[in-house]
């Protein structure tokens, strides 16, 4: 996964990153949906200009809170993963 350069809490919620041909972040995927300030955060690293934006999409849709989430993670990740294994 390319360095964005952001929090060590706010990277382990990204499940996946698509980059365009421009080497830029087009798509970022996440566990769950992001707040406002953990988008705005990597926005700002991202280098974001009017032109150019991220499109941000989660694997579930439920919103959880940071306390949940930490909580819960690795039983998550490793749930989520599990479950696509058996997909293939």
């Amino acid at each position: 996964m390319i360095n964005l350069s952001i929090s060590s809490g706010l990277e382990e919620k990204i499940y996946d990153l698509k980059i365009d041909g421009n080497g830029t972040v087009s798509k970022i995927i996440t566990y769950f949906p992001l707040n406002t300030n953990e988008k705005k955060e990597i926005v700002k690293v991202a280098g974001q200009t009017p032109e150019y934006s991220v499109e941000f999409k989660s694997i579930f849709s439920d919103e959880i809170s940071d306390q949940d989430w930490k909580k819960s993670k690795e039983q998550i990740k490793k749930k989520f993963n599990d479950e696509l294994i058996k997909i293939d």
